[in-house]
């Protein structure tokens, strides 16, 4: 099958089956596009002509690109293309899989950077209570740091996923949902939100069903959330990164070290291996230190 073809029913496979978001689609096609564009410079203009050598070469010169590309983003492209080739193989477009001994370099385990308590509780005061926008931004954040939401799972929430009161439905990968609790003081930043500002927003733009609007009344992009959550740890004066997951880490971390079970927080977080919860099992030393002491009975 012709490259061109072959991408577009891929897509069209993890768009319409697998439920995949607009962004991991997007990923999809970026990765692949550019994968495509080398083999049309390598002569290879079908996907019958893509043999385990072919793709050895592309990812030698990818790894050995100047500047060096991050070990995520190379097993990223991996996968993708490891994804694209089994699905041609499992549909019958062709009659193996060349990247079946394809295998993504080790990527080293960093443990997520987490906010102190104090730190979250300066970044959620950040935003002004005398400002529309401001009673907005401070919703956003404290949703966020009350659920482990995902930025885009945040912004792409409805009206209508908080009419049960004290929990909140999420549409994560895959559009798989979860219920979460959202916590008082999340919901009361909401609610205030709701009642004092999103009915002006919603005014002055296109009727939208979408919880977080802009300030012109549109839904509000997952760039939009990033540009609030970075000008809130401005103004919190936090000099350490701060990123869209941060509160997403913050979250986990700070459950885990209040006793919550890993197994909860998996769940919380919508993880479906409870191995990507455990890197947030981390704890410090003195931490270890104090938990013995208190709880082995020949600590002292």
């Amino acid at each position: 099958m012709l490259l061109e073809r072959a991408l577009d029913a891929y897509l069209r496979h993890v768009t319409i089956e697998r439920g995949l978001s607009e962004h991991t689609i997007s990923a999809y096609r970026r990765d692949l596009g550019g994968y495509l564009e080398w083999l049309a410079d390598d002569g290879v203009t079908d996907t019958s002509e893509v043999t385990p050598a072919v793709i050895d070469r592309f990812i030698t010169a990818r790894a050995s690109a100047v500047p060096a590309p991050a070990s995520t983003s190379l097993a990223r492209l991996q996968s993708s293309v490891r994804g694209w080739h089994r699905f041609l193989a499992r549909e019958g477009i062709e009659d193996d899989d060349p990247s079946g001994r394809l295998r993504p370099p080790k990527a080293p385990q960093r443990l997520p950077k987490a906010l102190t308590i104090d730190q979250v509780e300066r970044l959620l005061g950040a935003p002004s209570p005398e400002e529309p926008i401001g009673v907005r931004d401070r919703a956003l954040l404290e949703l966020l740091y009350a659920t482990g939401a995902r930025v885009s799972e945040a912004v792409g929430l409805d009206v209508d996923d908080l009419a049960h009161g004290d929990v909140l439905r999420l549409r994560g990968k895959g559009s798989k949902e979860r219920i979460v609790p959202i916590g008082s003081f999340a919901r009361a930043a909401v609610d205030a939100y709701l009642t004092r500002v999103r009915p002006m927003l919603s005014a002055k733009g296109l009727a939208s069903s979408r919880l977080f609007l802009g300030a012109r009344g549109a839904p509000l992009s997952r760039q939009s959330a990033w540009l609030v959550i970075r000008a809130a740890a401005e103004k919190a004066q936090i000099t350490s990164e701060v990123s869209p997951h941060t509160l997403r880490h913050s979250f986990a971390t700070h459950l885990l070290q209040g006793g919550a079970d890993v197994r909860v927080v998996q769940e919380l977080l919508g993880h479906s291996s409870v191995a990507t919860t455990q890197i947030y099992t981390h704890v410090s030393v003195d931490t270890l230190r104090d938990i013995y002491a208190t709880s082995h009975p020949r600590a002292r």
